[in-house]
């Protein structure tokens, strides 16, 4: 099984403009309303892979039934510490003529009660996942080092996948991890440097391996990506496919390297089926997951390369 656990689920409200102009009127073109936050989408990744995929991390009353209607339909077991409130709704303005604009509330605070309550949950639900996958942010009012706390509480017998950004990867870290997945934005915010050359973004890489990562597996968007331990290093390159959101396009990469890593598989496998999976998800609209078919397509069209 891998268990997926989400702090913070999000109402993703994908809106499409034909121009995006800041003080005027705008017309929508098209909506896409979806249900999720980064570790669902993993979940939903897993089990859309055909993988017994189970799914964790804090609800909210009002509008929660609605995530656990797409979990079920998506087979995704699933069980939640629930609050009072309503689970934050993130935009997604995609401007046709330049770029993705994203617009994203902090979520309703959760309780010192609620929050060690989820910590209980995991250490029980991580004792029967091989992989267990924390990702995404923290609600309002929750400090970073609970990205510790979580990790922390997970079994040592479950290997712990890392997906977050800033403050809560580095506290994340101190706990250890056998892999993270920054893009090569979030790692240079991490480490206060910029790179330009792979020499470059892999000594950032390494600088995660320091602070306690195993392995670091970098998105590089459409260029593909990097899987590195420190020691050796791996590039995979990106199919060529239309883009229609690159929005969890870093969910599917994690799904994918979840299933290959609890199958035991070479770094070259895991690799190949993250990049598969995050270029599947970019020619599916608004924040939807790829699909099977489509990432076996991609699958069989790119291959890595070994770079030391």
């Amino acid at each position: 099984m891998i268990l997926s656990v989400c702090p913070n689920p999000s109402v993703d409200c994908t809106i499409e403009l034909d121009s995006l102009r800041t003080g005027a009127l705008n017309r929508i073109e098209n909506k896409v309303i979806t249900y999720s936050g980064k570790a669902l989408n993993v979940a939903i990744g897993v089990a859309r892979l055909g993988y017994d995929s189970f799914a964790t991390g804090f609800m909210f009353d009002d509008n929660g039934k609605m995530f656990v209607h797409t979990l079920d339909d998506e087979k995704v077991k699933n069980t939640f510490v629930w609050s009072s409130g309503s689970a934050r709704t993130n935009y997604k303005i995609v401007d046709k003529r330049s770029m993705m604009t994203e617009i994203n509330d902090r979520g309703e605070p959760v309780s010192d009660k609620k929050q060690a309550e989820l910590l209980s949950l995991i250490s029980e639900l991580s004792k029967s996942a091989s992989v267990t996958v924390i990702s995404g942010s923290l609600p309002s009012g929750i400090k970073a080092d609970y990205y510790k706390k979580l990790s922390n509480c997970i079994s040592k017998t479950s290997k712990r996948i890392i997906d977050t950004t800033g403050e809560n990867m580095i506290e994340a870290l101190k706990s250890g991890a056998y892999m993270v997945k920054p893009n090569i934005e979030e790692l240079q915010n991490i480490t206060g440097e910029h790179y330009s050359t792979i020499d470059e973004m892999i000594g950032g890489c390494r600088k995660l391996i320091e602070a306690g990562a195993e392995n670091v597996m970098l998105s590089l968007g459409r260029k593909g990506a990097i899987l590195t331990d420190g020691n050796s290093a791996l590039f995979c390159k990106s199919a060529s496919v239309a883009v229609n959101s690159t929005v969890g396009a870093g969910d599917g990469m994690v799904a994918a390297a979840s299933v290959m890593i609890e199958q035991g598989a070479s770094r070259e496998e895991i690799l190949r089926s993250a990049v598969a999976a995050g270029t599947a998800s970019v020619t599916t609209p608004g924040t939807n997951l790829f699909y099977r078919d489509k990432y076996y397509e991609i699958y069989d069209k790119i291959s890595v390369e070994k770079l030391f």
